[in-house]
């Protein structure tokens, strides 16, 4: 099992290789920055030796230069009265002082910004930091994590310890703020306040942290508290021009509040609400119970071999989705005909009809969110020479320290990756129906690197390995 696996990981890399994506989508392809960063590390030593080197000749001789001057300048007559020291003058500084003068103008940084130039080609992108910080979100949002135990790095199954700085935690906020996100900007923000708070350094200052802070819990509909923090920041920067006007503005806000409420005759809604919001109602209607799941919460049914109800997708660079996959043929490696057909042997159906065999690799915080396998656009041009995707076969092909469960919702099915084992499901009912059961998801990795390869049975071909049924629910 261990050599198939290995080599189907040999050829996905070479399939890939070539191909440009965004890093933060896969771990495999992460792992080269890591070497990228080692390797600049060394190039940056180097270049510090030669600086120091280069330092310590200048030292020795400004230290040799102040020795001789400090004699020389105490009697300038006497001392060039003496033939060798005139003639050594003169030489010095016709010769000595400008060979320094190169020394000094050598750029020793040359190799060191070559190889930096070469790699930033390879470095991440804005759009990679952004989506590593969504990642980090995501994973807040679906194993219920606080941005203290985040930025502590307690997480279940780490092998090493890994900490958010201040800086680090305003880097977050920024990202959420930046997307609209005042949600998450609320709670990375908070948290950078308790870690200056807490006496750590930083070279973020507070008053700039109080500025997004503030405007953020305005977006979110709490006025008296974006108050509050305006005039906090305004306390520790009084000229700050934006906050100035920020404070005007709420101040009439709240007053038109004030005076609507008394008009009211109620003081109800003039109360200070709790700093405390809720998470934003988002597209996926089974949010709740697909998160659940992944936390291993209200599962009814664990899996965990090649048969019953489970899997997690593959394919298309998407919001949903946080991975990368490639197709492997069967003439890439004699090892992809063998799991070919030992996924035959196991379904019972052919695999002449199939898609090619898919390798994917989750990235941080890698998911799929909740989708069917079967195709329910009937214009689909290959619904007519193949049908549709009958069944999936997906093997797990890592183990994964934390997350990275595949769930169905309306089944509350939960199957979390184990290396070796596989899970296999019909997408269709007898009928050729879809089964709507089978809508699936692949949920976050939290903590590990996560690789699946997975087959689409098509219904061309299978029609007397699994006959249809005679009513619209067989």
């Amino acid at each position: 099992m261990k050599r198939w696996l290995s080599t189907l990981l040999v050829a996905w890399f070479g399939v890939l290789g070539c191909v440009q994506a965004e890093v933060f989508t896969s771990i495999g392809h992460m792992t080269d920055l890591i070497y990228a960063e080692k390797d600049l590390v060394q190039s940056l030593k180097e270049y510090i030796l030669v600086e120091e080197a280069k330092l310590s000749k200048i030292k020795s001789w400004a230290n040799k230069m102040e020795a001789l001057t400090s004699k020389s300048a105490a009697d300038p007559e006497g001392y060039l009265a003496h033939p060798v020291n005139a003639y050594k003058l003169v030489k010095r500084l016709n010769t000595d002082w400008p060979a320094l003068e190169d020394l000094v103008l050598q750029d020793s940084a040359a190799g060191f910004i070559a190889n930096l130039s070469v790699q930033r080609q390879f470095f991440p992108t804005d759009e990679d930091e952004m989506g590593a910080a969504k990642a980090l979100m995501r994973l807040q949002d679906t194993y219920k994590l606080d941005p203290d135990t985040i930025s502590k790095g307690q997480l279940p199954g780490t092998k090493y310890q890994a900490m958010l700085s201040v800086d680090d935690c305003f880097g977050m906020g920024r990202s959420a703020y930046n997307e609209g996100d005042y949600y998450h900007t609320v709670l990375w923000m908070e948290q950078v306040l308790k870690q200056l708070d807490a006496g750590e350094e930083a070279t973020i200052a507070k008053a700039e942290v109080l500025d997004y802070l503030s405007y953020a819990v305005f977006q979110l509909g709490d006025l008296h508290r974006a108050l509050e923090l305006t005039r906090r920041l305004l306390s520790l920067d009084p000229s700050h021009e934006r906050a100035g006007g920020n404070l005007r503005y709420f101040e009439r806000l709240l007053e038109e509040e004030r005076e609507k409420m008394l008009s009211n005759q109620t003081e109800a809604g003039l109360a200070t609400q709790e700093s405390i919001y809720e998470r934003p109602v988002d597209y996926l209607p089974e949010r709740d119970v697909y998160e659940s799941l992944c936390r291993g919460e209200g599962v009814k049914l664990l899996a965990r071999a090649t048969v019953r109800d489970p899997k997690t997708g593959v394919l298309t660079v998407a919001s949903y989705r946080v991975s990368k996959s490639s197709w492997l043929e069967e003439d890439d490696d004699p090892v992809v005909a063998r799991v070919n057909l030992r996924m035959q042997h196991i379904t019972g159906l052919t695999v002449k009809t199939a898609e090619l065999l898919q390798v994917a690799n989750y990235g941080m915080g890698g998911q799929y969110e909740p989708h069917f396998d079967f195709s329910r656009r009937p214009f689909d041009s290959g619904l007519k020479t193949e049908g549709n995707r009958l069944a999936t076969f997906l093997n797990y092909m890592s183990d994964v320290e934390a997350g990275g469960a595949t769930v169905f919702p309306d089944l509350g099915a939960a199957i979390w990756p184990k290396k070796g084992t596989a899970v296999f499901w019909y997408n269709l009912l007898r009928s050729g129906e879809g089964d709507y059961r089978t809508r699936h998801a692949a949920c976050p990795v939290l903590v590990g690197c996560k690789w699946v390869s997975n087959k689409w049975f098509h219904e061309r071909g299978q029609e007397f390995l699994r006959p249809c049924g005679s009513t619209e629910v067989d």
